[in-house]
């Protein structure tokens, strides 16, 4: 009996699997007004999931934009196409066969692989066996639970030290669906316990500082990417009254919370939350960041895709009061990482290099005091978007390791 509830437990689980056969994600270039409107009533009549820019509100005449849309609107979509006269293509011909394609079908290590999209519960397991075996370089802190009940657990890398050290703090894979993001975070947590005594760069910054990881932010939504639905971007908090499930943690910090490139919908993808810090990922993260806001002096936020290298502001137009230097620093980040794979990052001020996102995570760090806020968009620039495949994790993670390390180097040397 007990096999039977176990075998219909398991077609339960499967039967939840969302698949995506016949959906096409659509690069569009609108070039006048007509173009602009016509994307946004197209959001507002049909099921579109906007990959990027993230909602239709902030779409504008002269930058793509990249959207999947479900099967059965593909005719219709191609005759409205048609009569829009607007240039258009298709990234992705077949979107099941993208998530299908995205493993590198070669046999799985039995050790922990750097080079695949690992579940939550190999990230688990690997963050408490590296600790273990870090002698002593790295601990392990648990800053709180999400919304379903999983251990947030923050990485502190550096040597041991009497006295308090000035740290940087990195997360990884607050959007549940940028797989590629918590991947650096593995990569860069091997790369800082392996080179550290042989790589006088990472040595010095580890002897003189911390380096607080949190490998996912958003685990809740991650794991539900891996188990139910791979395009899943929010949190998987729910509010009694409402069938919407999940906040943006993206815009729910309190940075000109709501205000622009932000939904009040539930439903959206990009939906701010009831109130700032409402998704318990967010509070638990600013909470710990507002604890030891004296010793953080930059903080990384990792996500994808568009290749950018971004600093505040996103939520208004207005350059930060630190606008200058941070455009040199991101400008040498950018070209360290270049410098590997001849891979090109544009780098500026959120909102003007892209588009205006109210509630991110960088600008708040910023106004809270950390200087050196940076939001990494890792690869690519869509010809795969969010399904980037396992062989371009390690070329990917090798370069920006330069980027990350460049911005380090710079803090360590300018700290205030």
């Amino acid at each position: 009996m007990r096999v039977l509830v176990l075998f219909g437990l398991v077609a339960v689980a499967l039967a939840d699997v969302a698949r995506f056969e016949g959906e096409k994600v659509f690069r569009l270039k609108p070039v006048q007004d007509e173009h602009v409107t016509f994307i946004k009533d197209l959001a507002k009549s049909i099921e579109v999931d906007f990959w990027n820019p993230e909602n239709a509100e902030v779409v504008t005449v002269g930058t793509d934009v990249d959207i999947r849309v479900p099967a059965i609107y593909l005719d219709m979509l191609y005759t409205l196409l048609q009569q829009s006269d607007m240039e258009h293509s298709v990234l992705i011909e077949d979107l099941q066969a993208a998530i299908d394609g995205q493993a590198d079908l070669k046999p799985t290590p039995r050790a922990h692989s750097y080079t695949k999209y690992n579940t939550w519960a190999d990230i688990e397991a690997w963050m408490s066996s590296m600790t273990s075996s870090s002698s002593g370089l790295m601990t392990k802190q648990v800053i709180g639970n999400t919304y379903e009940g999983r251990a947030m657990t923050v990485l502190k890398i550096g040597k041991a030290s009497s006295s308090t050290k000035p740290a940087i703090f990195m997360d990884c894979g607050i959007h549940a669906r940028e797989w590629i993001s918590p991947a650096f975070c593995q990569w860069f947590v091997k790369e800082a316990l392996s080179t550290y005594g042989t790589d006088s760069q990472m040595t010095s910054l580890l002897d003189q500082m911390d380096v607080y990881v949190l490998p996912v932010f958003n685990i809740d939504g991650y794991d539900f990417t891996h188990k139910s639905n791979r395009m899943w971007r929010k949190t998987r908090s729910r509010r009694s009254g409402s069938s919407c499930i999940g906040a943006d943690p993206n815009r729910n910090f309190d940075a000109g919370w709501c205000s622009m490139g932000a939904s009040s919908n539930p439903c959206s993808d990009t939906f701010c939350g009831y109130t700032p810090e409402s998704e318990i990922e967010v509070k638990n993260v600013a909470d710990f960041i507002r604890r030891n806001k004296s010793t953080i002096k930059a903080y990384l936020t990792i996500h994808s895709y568009s290749q950018l290298l971004l600093f505040p502001y996103s939520y208004t137009y207005d350059l930060a009061a630190d606008n200058d230097e941070l455009m040199k620093v991101a400008e040498g980040a950018s070209s360290a990482l270049r410098s590997l794979y001849g891979t090109r990052y544009t780098s500026g001020p959120g909102a003007t290099t892209i588009y205006p996102a109210a509630g991110g995570s960088d600008d708040w760090a910023y106004d809270l005091g950390v200087k050196y806020s940076y939001t990494f968009e890792l690869r690519d620039t869509g010809r795969y978007g969010f399904l980037l495949p396992e062989s371009q994790i390690k070329p990917t993670c090798e370069e920006t390791m330069l980027a990350v390390k460049y911005i380090a180097a710079y803090v360590q040397k300018n700290l205030y």
